[in-house]
């Protein structure tokens, strides 16, 4: 077998047990598909080179029958005759034969040792379906009981005849050669048996049954010629893996980047329309507070025409102030000390009073006076300002 036939056995079996069949049927309908050259440098080709022996050359035998099997294991397979190598002196040296005398197309193609049919025996078994999996571990503990030999002194296999539709149950067949007719059999190939990949059993009509009596241990594993490739290939793809996660995080990193310059934007043109939005404010609750304060506070035609009305025709006033919120009266008056009583009760000013003592003027007659009173004046509210500030606060 191959080395990437074997890799997918293993995988079918430790990946997905039990859809080993499935997955085997459904690899080799796909391998048909390719041209043969191209499933030979796969590896999922099935071609092998078989060699069988009538009798042990120690007994007479003075050729070795080499044979092609081809087929993809879904058309059929066909096994075609490729001559006949002599024993001897030939099979009998160390190095291998057989690189010398075939052709390249099939001189790497696996080996195979195929017994006569007289050489071993075969018994049908019933086993559970679960044995599928490890049907060779499972068929050692049945020979015993099923052949006269041990599985110390016998070489053995089973294959799968098909499956019972009614409980499941597999057909199993318990192929058994013993060690002492298999092993004459090697020693005679000389240096090719260290080339062989597996030993099989003809049926009564010369065909393999498709069975690996050779020991594991003794099995010859073919390099993959693509292993190095799948090295490379492998280390590729990880490379390119962690070069796209790496430019999708520097993506991801470069947008971060982006959407906080453009929060940032965002962020300063807020905080400066929010700061023009409370200046704006401030202006106006700034003219609404003159406004309010203007509406407050009498002006002074209304306080002179207050005082025009109240003040008798006896009085003469010299002057007439108002700073801030104090009225200050100077005059002349016949009547100066009632001047304080008329003054009272009006809503421009409030608590009307004699600044000092009355002096006499004796040009006019009258009396010299100073009066002062507190205009009225209505505070403005400052709610808007408070609430105009508190919107300010709240947008920085």
């Amino acid at each position: 077998m191959s080395a990437l036939r074997d890799r997918i056995g293993r995988i079918q079996t430790r990946v997905l047990p039990g859809a080993g069949g499935w997955l085997a049927w459904w690899s080799r309908g796909l391998a048909a598909w390719l041209p043969a050259r191209w499933r030979a440098a796969l590896g999922l080709g099935r071609d092998r080179l078989l060699l069988s022996q009538d009798a042990p050359a120690a007994e007479g035998l003075d050729a070795l029958q080499l044979r092609l099997q081809a087929g993809d294991g879904i058309s059929g397979e066909t096994l075609r005759d490729i001559g006949r190598l002599p024993a001897g002196e030939t099979l009998g040296i160390d190095t291998d034969p057989l690189a010398s005398v075939l052709a390249p197309s099939i001189v790497d193609l696996p080996r195979w040792l195929v017994l006569p049919a007289s050489a071993g025996l075969r018994r049908r078994m019933t086993l559970p379906a679960g044995a599928a999996d490890r049907l060779r571990d499972v068929v050692s503990f049945e020979i015993d009981r099923q052949t006269p030999f041990t599985a110390e002194t016998a070489a053995f296999d089973a294959r799968i005849l098909g499956r019972r539709a009614s409980d499941g149950q597999l057909d199993v067949e318990l192929v058994a050669v013993p060690l002492s007719a298999m092993q004459p059999r090697l020693e005679a190939l000389g240096g090719v048996a260290s080339t062989l990949s597996g030993v099989d059993l003809a049926d009564a009509g010369g065909t393999p049954l498709g069975v690996n009596l050779l020991p594991p241990a003794m099995r010859r594993h073919r390099a993959d010629p693509w292993a190095t490739w799948h090295w490379v290939f492998g280390l590729v793809a990880l490379l390119a893996l962690g070069f796209g996660l790496w430019q999708v995080l520097d993506n991801r990193r470069s947008a971060a980047d982006r959407f906080e310059t453009e929060v940032d934007a965002q962020t300063a043109k807020a905080r400066t329309a929010s700061q023009r939005r409370q200046q704006l404010v401030d202006a106006v609750d700034g003219q609404l507070y003159l406004d309010q304060l203007r509406r407050g506070r009498p002006s002074a035609i209304e306080v002179l025409d207050e005082l025009t009305r109240r003040l008798p025709d006896t009085t003469y006033l010299e002057k007439v102030a108002i700073e801030n919120d104090k009225l200050t009266l100077i005059g002349l008056s016949s009547e100066a000390s009632g001047l304080v009583a008329r003054l009272e009760g009006s809503k421009l000013w409030r608590a009307p009073a004699l600044a000092g003592a009355l002096q006499s003027d004796p040009r006019s007659g009258k009396d010299r006076f100073t009066l002062t009173a507190d205009l009225a004046i209505v505070a403005p509210t400052v709610q808007n300002r408070q609430e105009g500030s508190s919107r300010g606060a709240a947008n920085d």
